[in-house]
């Protein structure tokens, strides 16, 4: 497997054509953040315990079938979507800003940062194309300065609160590699010239529709992918305090006191 350093990345980067015409796109958890954007938006409802048993329960068992791949995408987002039904997207987003200043700014990846502002220096065309809900992705995004968002969306009534549903289609796998190359038509962008920044296995169909894959901190099957493919691999340290099998016991914690 080739290991590509950020060094070496905005290296490439720097010597890369100059111009819109180059897109840079990047996943959201796990590649710009470590970690999951969504465990910041449950640990907030812990804390304020507007989470009961069912749905805590509901998303620690969900949490873990996703990881593993025994349930699809589609069911875990509008399950979540589902607990906020009847919130007011305006109170989510104001929350959504309040998190990423409290607790997901310094979990951003610092090289990523900096390859991020290497592509806006050469002028090309940077997109966070991401299956996080829009609460979780557009903090990050403004913070970086990335104008172009692909991300998933609440359905909203005419009161501009949620109905508990999300717009179809859910950005996800296939569908963002579709929604990845219908940008650069609707934007003349050369997919063929792009870049695709992403750490999960389900973005090996993005990755492939670029001509610059990047796999980042990859997980086993985005690796192998990467390995068979000769696409160059960065790997990021964590910038965590929790690790990730602390983050579950806590959750586990959280279930068996709400349960008593």
């Amino acid at each position: 497997m080739t290991m590509l350093s950020p060094a070496d990345a905005i290296a490439e980067i720097a010597s890369s054509a100059a111009g819109p015409a180059v897109g840079a796109f990047f996943d959201l958890d796990g590649t710009l953040v470590d970690g999951f954007t969504a465990a910041v938006h449950v640990g907030d409802r812990i804390r304020r315990r507007q989470v009961g048993l069912g749905e805590l329960v509901g998303v620690f068992d969900a949490a873990l079938r996703y990881r593993f791949g025994r349930l699809e995408f589609e069911r875990l987002i509008v399950r979540a979507a589902g607990y906020l039904r009847g919130e007011s997207l305006i109170d989510l987003d104001e929350l959504g800003e309040r998190l990423f200043v409290e607790r997901v700014a310094s979990r951003l990846y610092s090289h990523m940062h900096d390859i991020v502002h290497a592509h806006q220096e050469r002028g090309h065309t940077v997109v966070l194309s991401s299956s996080a809900l829009s609460i979780q992705a557009l903090p990050v995004a403004r913070f970086l300065g990335i104008a172009n968002v692909q991300c998933n969306r609440f359905e909203l009534d005419e009161h501009g609160n949620l109905t508990g549903g999300i717009v179809k289609p859910i950005v996800w796998g296939t569908t963002k590699a579709s929604a990845v190359q219908q940008f650069c038509q609707d934007n003349d962008v050369a997919v063929q010239h792009s870049y695709f920044y992403a750490d999960g296995d389900e973005d090996t169909a993005s990755m492939s529709v670029v001509g610059y894959p990047r796999p980042v901190n990859p997980r086993s099957g985005l690796a192998a992918a990467a390995a068979a493919h000769g696409w160059p691999v960065m790997c990021l340290a964590s910038v965590r305090p929790r690790r990730p099998v602390r983050a579950l016991r806590y959750l586990a914690n959280h279930v068996r006191r709400e349960g008593h």
